[in-house]
Order: structure tokens, then C-alpha cells, then sequence
């Protein structure tokens, strides 16, 4: 009797262990896109200019091109914690409170992100999150929040590595899928130990909407597109399925010319970036939400490969880039860095393709591959022809290669 008995509740178990160890879900199998409130906003946030956001977000086409997370940067919660060490939505700009708000980009067909710091304090002064960190995880969860980005500022002596497995952990301890951003500027090498921590960590420090010089304020300077698109350039077999090198938010629509905003996206599609814009939606041009919604360039970045591009060719202010894509196609990237016209003249069969990391393989002398145009729309030949074009200044021509 004792032996039936014991096998009933062990075949019991068996059958029901799933419910209880039900394995995680794999987080940003692909680069995570959404948008932020930082670039156009920073703390001038409140609830009826976010909703008007989440409605724009919609009847712009960004959700329905695969953007999907609404994340509030600094400046959503109060000055202090409350009695309990809680932190609290500004009732002034959340008067209906964060659970509230999350239910509305939820109920929208999104997903919600959220803002903290590693540090005693936000870079804006508010409450940081050092010695909080699971109860902050837990309301988080509570709110619904499906991304947390969690920033670097007054940290003083922490260990950055140790910081950031530590709210990691207490993120897993919800239950909840949260997808991770380490926005740590890259000055501890996330790339080396964030796999597994986060989905995300970023790779250097603030981008601004400038395309060549860097912005100097004072104590620090914000990056421009191509210095942080040079500071890539050795690190590109840390990223992949899961765990993503992030040059930061998109600045496309925030002030630069038309030619620069459309090659600002495609180097970081090329790159394989999270793709976070932070224009205005509401107030987008035409040409902005073309670039923003392009389909085939955002396949780029989306492809299931995961493999992030690298610098083929440079030359005189010409670059060419090169990111394997799945199926054996390739993306090919031709940037012109300078302030003048540049005439392209590029014989495939005249030129191999290698890439260890990749394993990528490609002589066009056996292997012939149709061109596609992403921004023209066009096809354009095949790689048995030279291929002729010519790139306005800070502009980029992006081709899709497919075998024939």
C-alpha cells in the first residue's frame, strides 16, 4: 500500500513540475526597438503629453513597423521615497498613478520600460536605486513594467559588474520578464561579463544629434553618429541573440540634415543596435517616419542571424560595411564620411568576403547575388556588373544581396 501510495504522488509530481519550472522566456532574440523620452523631453514628462505619445506611436506606423516598447526615462517619480521606501510617481505629472499608465501603452498593443540608476541618485537628482533594489524590482513588476533602463550616474565606488548582477537578479525574482539595459557608457567593458545579466548594455557614452564632431559640455562631451559608430569596430563578436552592444538611442528626426538621419539609421541597423527612437511623434515629417518605418532596412537589423556588421573597406572618407545576414545573404553599407560628393565604382568579382565570426564566405566570382536598393526601392543588377553610384555628402547607399 505504502508503495502505490509513494508512486501516486511521485507520477503526481512528474506531471505537474512544469507549472512550477516552467524555463524563462529568451528575452530580445533580436535587437529590442521602441522609443524614449529622453532625447526630445528629459524630465518635462507627464501623463496627457505621454498618452498623446502613445497615440502617435500607433497612427504613425511605428508599432506596426516593430517598434514595441514605451519607455519613460528620468523624471517620472517623486523628489524622496516614501515611508515605506517606496518610490512614487509624481502625482503632479501621474496624478492616475504608473499601473495606470502602463495598462494604457499595454492596452495599445505595447510594451512598457521604465527608468532607474545603478547610483544613490538618478543623473537628474531623483531617488537611485542602490540598496533598493529588490523592492524597486518587485513594484516595477507590479506595474507591468516589461524593460528597465538603468543608468550609471552617482555611483561613486561601486563595482559596476556587481551592480548590475545584483538588479538583474532581483529583476529574475519577480517572475516577471523584464528585459534589461545596462546603460553603463561602456566604461567597464559590459561587453566582456553583460551576456546573461541583460539583454542590452551600452557601449560608450550619451549620443547627441550631430553627425561628425563630437559636443563638448564642459565636464563631458555627448558623441556624435560616427564617433560612436568608430568605437564599434572591435567589439562586434560580443553581441547576438540575447545580448545586444547598444550605441545608443536613434537621434533620427532631432536636427540633422535628411542624408545624415537616413544614414544614422542604416549604420545602426548595420550594427545590429537596439533601435530606440526619441523624436517627437507627433510632429514627425514625412521623410523622418519614412526612414523610421522602412521595413526592409529594419529587417536589417531584425535578421535572426544576429551578426553584428563590421568595416570591410575605408578609404579617402569612404567606408564600406558588411553584416551577414541568415539564408547566406549579406547586407552591404557604402557611408561617405566626407563633406563632398563620392563616386562609387565596386567590382564584386574583383573582391572576396571573409568573416570569422560569422563564418562567412563569400567569392562573387562563383556565387552571383541580386542587389536591392532599401532606400531607392529598386533592384539594382546583379553582383556580376560593377556597381556605379554616387553618395551625397553623409549619406549612405544600403543594397541587400541575395543569391540569384
Amino acid at each position: 500500500m505504502k508503495k502505490t501510495w509513494f508512486l501516486s504522488v511521485l507520477l503526481l509530481l512528474m506531471a505537474s513540475a512544469p507549472l512550477f519550472a516552467q524555463k524563462p522566456p529568451d528575452l530580445a532574440q533580436t535587437p529590442p526597438m521602441g522609443w524614449n523620452t529622453w532625447n526630445t523631453f528629459q524630465v518635462n514628462i507627464d501623463e496627457p503629453l505621454l498618452k498623446g505619445m502613445v497615440d502617435a506611436y500607433v497612427s504613425s506606423g511605428m508599432r506596426d513597423a516593430g517598434y514595441t516598447y514605451f519607455v519613460l526615462d528620468d523624471g517620472w517619480m517623486t523628489m524622496e521615497r516614501d515611508n515605506n521606501g517606496s518610490l512614487v510617481a509624481d502625482p503632479k505629472k501621474f496624478p492616475n498613478g504608473m499601473k495606470e499608465f502602463a495598462d494604457y501603452v499595454h492596452s495599445k498593443g505595447m510594451k512598457f520600460g521604465i527608468y532607474n540608476c545603478a547610483g544613490t541618485k538618478t543623473c537628474a537628482g531623483y531617488p537611485g536605486t542602490r540598496g533598493y533594489e529588490y523592492q524597486d524590482a518587485r513594484l516595477y513588476a507590479s506595474w507591468g513594467v516589461d524593460y528597465l533602463k538603468y543608468d550609471w550616474c552617482n555611483t561613486d565606488s561601486l563595482n559596476a559588474r556587481e551592480a548590475y548582477i545584483t538588479m538583474s537578479s532581483a529583476l529574475k525574482a519577480t517572475g516577471r520578464p523584464i528585459v534589461f539595459s545596462l546603460c553603463e557608457w561602456g566604461n567597464h567593458h559590459p561587453w566582456l561579463w553583460a551576456k546573461g545579466v541583460g539583454q542590452l548594455y551600452r557601449t560608450t557614452g550619451d549620443i547627441y544629434a550631430g553627425f561628425v564632431d563630437n559636443k563638448n559640455l564642459g565636464t563631458w562631451s555627448a558623441l556624435s553618429v560616427l564617433n560612436i559608430l568608430d568605437k564599434q569596430v572591435n567589439i562586434r563578436q560580443y553581441a547576438g541573440p540575447g545580448h545586444w552592444n547598444d550605441p545608443d538611442m536613434l537621434e533620427v528626426g532631432n536636427g540633422m540634415t535628411f542624408n545624415e538621419d537616413k544614414a544614422h539609421f542604416s549604420l545602426w541597423c548595420m550594427l545590429a543596435a537596439p533601435l530606440m527612437a526619441g523624436n517627437d511623434l507627433r510632429k514627425m515629417s514625412e521623410q523622418t517616419k519614412d526612414i523610421l518605418t522602412n521595413k526592409d532596412v529594419i529587417a536589417i537589423d531584425q535578421d535572426a542571424l544576429g551578426a553584428e556588421g563590421f568595416r570591410y573597406y575605408s578609404f579617402d572618407g569612404l567606408e564600406i560595411w558588411v553584416k551577414p545576414l541568415s539564408n547566406g545573404d549579406l547586407a552591404v553599407c557604402f557611408l561617405n564620411r566626407s563633406s563632398h560628393y563620392q563616386n562609387i565604382t565596386y567590382d564584386w568579382m574583383a573582391h572576396a568576403i571573409q568573416d570569422k565570426i560569422s563564418n562567412t564566405n563569400v567569392d562573387f566570382t562563383q556565387t552571383t547575388y541580386k542587389l536591392r536598393d532599401l532606400w531607392a526601392k529598386k533592384d539594382a543588377g546583379t553582383t556580376r556588373k560593377v556597381f556605379k553610384e554616387v553618395i551625397p555628402a553623409h549619406d549612405v547607399v544600403l543594397l541587400k544581396l541575395s543569391k540569384e
